[in-house]
């Protein structure tokens, strides 16, 4: 076994030694926990205040279980928990803080390894991202997803139905009353999304970029198999501690290219581009947005779940969960990937069964062909680049030209959408700016548009859109997002009128705004910044250092491997 970390807290003599351990003995802990056994931090982003994670402290129990078993010594301790549900503006805004924070109590403490209980969307993403520029021996745990939902007897899933019953309410084929009492059918146990949105997506992915047991990223949170994985994951951190495995022997750049291959695979969301992004940059692999598009060019969406498909997350394990869907593309992954089990990927996914191929779908008989995950789009519009989540789209709306209607605020936008006079097309294309990782600031989750009142209750229920937004992952639509540079720090898209022509063609990965260069000239001389929101603390930190969306919105202080050296001794 290597060296330990914690000896120079609890294997320290004299009086430091004395005070690190007798401190720590105040909790109940006898003389022998301190032999030169591996210390084990369980960071759990449990609250009250983030739904999707509030079950994670009693799941922490099942991993402390598992790490006493293998011969370890835990200690549970509380991060930063994200809830996309309550926080506000948005919980992206906090992503990097928490994964500051996770660095930072990794590095400051007598630590050894790391079991990151994680849950609703940014938390995993902030977790991976501090662990991996701490670099100490590192498991992931997800906190799984809620069981499935029936209103009325119809399955629903989280956020997907609620963009759809939302519409139905404003076109007046459902009441307000139906669409509250929807609420808690939508909702019924701990545990995060059922569809495959932003959270069952990053779970996903890290099992695919071999941080999470295998097969572990479906489990509804309520099973009895969740916590089973939790104490595996102990067992497995305390012989990780001493195979000296650390992210930075995992997260390889074979391993960022069969996440990104998976996402298509899953039919997972936008965000997981600019997670991954964040992600890559701590490990320090080279990973751009173009690759995204370039990687899955040839792999087929195989998970037939809601927003893409019919099913919820609850049919996905049954059927056989991520490693039936690898085992699928097998021949696209590298299989040499090492993982946490300290096994190959290859290994891992040899025979790995599938149950059910009316969820997962086989590469012959696909639920959508190759090519038609997230897309990148380039042009004058979005010089840095945007994506485009092909399978959530309408078909016909991949190659269009409509004139531009443009809303520079979310409640300017969400006014006019309610308005019978405003005089929008189906064929107009919407464009809601100053919404990206600056100018909100955080990037929020309002790219999905709401669609003009008049034209729902005709029917309508898809239109081009566009964004330096994010939308949520359970959305669907045909719906430009993470547009680059932003409008707050004087990207093209800051430059678009109402009334211009705006030309969006798929197959030719392009977005223009189709005004002569002159005039876009002239617009760009007279153009100034909006004006900022009265601030400071961490939004003002947050504004002057973070990245664009292409960059994966991470802070530019934050990006690369530091490592977890010892602290110096306090005098």
């Amino acid at each position: 076994m290597p060296a330990l970390r914690s000896a120079a807290w609890f294997g320290a003599t004299g009086k430091l030694g004395f005070y690190h351990r007798s401190h720590t003995k105040s909790e109940g802990f006898p003389d022998d926990l301190f032999d030169g056994r591996p210390v084990i931090g369980i960071a759990a982003s449990w609250s009250d205040l983030a739904p999707c994670n509030a079950h994670l402290h009693q799941l922490a129990q099942s991993v402390k279980a598992g790490v006493w078993e293998a011969g370890g010594f835990p200690f549970e301790f509380p991060t930063l928990a994200l809830g996309e549900t309550l926080m506000r503006p948005t919980a992206m805004l906090y992503r990097n803080l928490a994964a500051m924070e996770i660095e930072e109590l990794l590095r400051a403490n007598p630590l050894d390894g790391v079991v990151l209980l994680t849950g609703c969307d940014k938390t995993t993403p902030a977790a991976v991202m501090g662990a991996t520029s701490a670099d100490l021996p590192a498991i992931v745990v997800t906190g799984g997803p809620m069981v499935n939902g029936r209103f009325r007897g119809v399955p629903v899933g989280s956020g997907t139905d609620l963009w759809r019953f939302s519409e139905d309410v404003r076109a007046g084929v459902m009441t307000p009353e139906d669409f509250v009492a929807s609420e808690a059918c939508v909702s019924r146990s701990n545990g995060h999304c059922t569809t495959m949105g932003t959270a069952s997506t990053m779970a996903c992915l890290t099992e695919a970029l071999g941080l999470q047991l295998p097969g572990s990223a479906a489990v509804a949170a309520v099973d009895a198999a969740r916590k089973v994985y939790g104490h595996l994951a102990g067992r497995r951190i305390v012989a990780m501690v001493g195979e000296d495995l650390r992210p930075s022997k995992i997260l390889t750049r074979q391993a960022f290219e069969n996440a990104v291959r998976t996402n298509v695979a899953i039919g997972g969301s936008t965000n997981a581009v600019i997670h991954l992004l964040a992600m890559a940059g701590r490990a320090g692999v080279d990973l751009t947005l173009d690759d995204f598009d370039r990687l899955g060019t040839d792999v087929p969406t195989l998970v037939n779940l809601k927003p893409t498909g019919e099913f919820l997350m609850e049919e996905f394990a049954a059927a056989g969960g991520l490693p039936a869907v690898m085992a699928e593309i097998a021949d696209l992954l590298h299989l040499d990937a090492v993982t946490v089990t300290g096994r190959t990927l290859g290994e891992q996914l040899a025979g790995a069964p599938c149950y059910d191929r009316s969820v997962i779908t086989s590469r012959q008989q696909p639920l959508l062909p190759p090519g038609r995950g997230t897309v990148v789009l380039h042009g004058n519009l979005c010089p840095d680049g945007a994506v485009l989540k092909l399978s959530a789209a309408s078909e016909p709306l991949l190659s269009h030209r409509g004139r531009a209607w443009v809303f520079d605020t979310v409640e300017e936008l969400n006014q006019a959408m309610d308005r019978e006079d405003l005089g929008i097309d189906p064929d107009d294309v919407l464009v809601l700016r100053y919404a990206g990782p600056t100018g909100y600031p955080g990037m929020p989750e309002v790219g999905n548009l709401p669609l003009p009142r008049p034209l729902v209750r005709q029917g309508v229920r898809d239109m081009v859109r566009i964004s330096d937004a994010r939308m949520s992952g359970t959305s669907f639509g045909t719906v430009v997002l993470h547009v680059a540079p932003e409008a707050a720090v004087g990207g093209p898209l800051a430059l678009v009128e109402t009334g211009d022509w705006i030309t969006l063609d798929v197959d030719s990965r392009t977005l223009r705004l189709d005004v002569a260069d002159d005039v876009l000239d002239r617009r760009r001389r007279r153009w100034s910044p909006p004006p900022e929101e009265p601030g400071g603390g961490y939004v003002q930190l947050y504004r002057s250092h973070v990245l664009q969306a292409d960059r994966g919105a991470d802070f530019d202080f934050l990006v690369g491997r530091r490592g977890a050296p010892i602290p110096r001794q306090p005098t």
